[in-house]
């Protein structure tokens, strides 16, 4: 059994998280899903200008890992805009940057939960 996903460091959400092409009707549009933490990393590199080494430790990661997470979401970003795919931002494995212990944040298994899970301060996710 593989080991579970570390959570990587977001800056922002997204505020738009669909993009389709112009003119073609949402119904039959085939559709790819981008993730936060994949945005993010195009975000730092590509529109940020920062190297793979600063940007990976914004993001709490190894430069390896930020250069597979960039290859991929740069694949998913350029099979959508060559297929003419809408693009679905969503998902992933992240906490926002700058918020205090360990299970905060809005990623799968990063504090979002669901699960009930309890916080340092002995309160459960959904009283919070």
């Amino acid at each position: 059994m593989p080991r579970p996903r570390k959570c990587r460091r977001v800056g922002r959400v997204p505020v738009h998280t669909f993009y389709k092409p112009q003119g073609v009707p949402l119904e039959g549009l085939t559709g790819v899903n981008l993730s936060v933490e994949g945005l993010e990393a195009i975000r730092l590199v590509d529109a940020e200008g920062m190297d793979h080494e600063t940007a990976a430790e914004r993001m709490a990661v190894s430069r390896p890992t930020l250069s597979r997470m960039l290859a991929e979401a740069r694949g998913v970003v350029a099979r959508a805009l060559s297929s003419g795919w809408a693009i679905h931002i969503d998902g992933g494995s992240y906490r926002m940057a700058g918020q205090p212990g360990p299970m905060s944040g809005a990623g799968r298994r990063c504090g979002a939960g669901g699960r009930g899970r309890r916080r340092p301060n002995g309160a459960l996710d959904e009283e919070l």
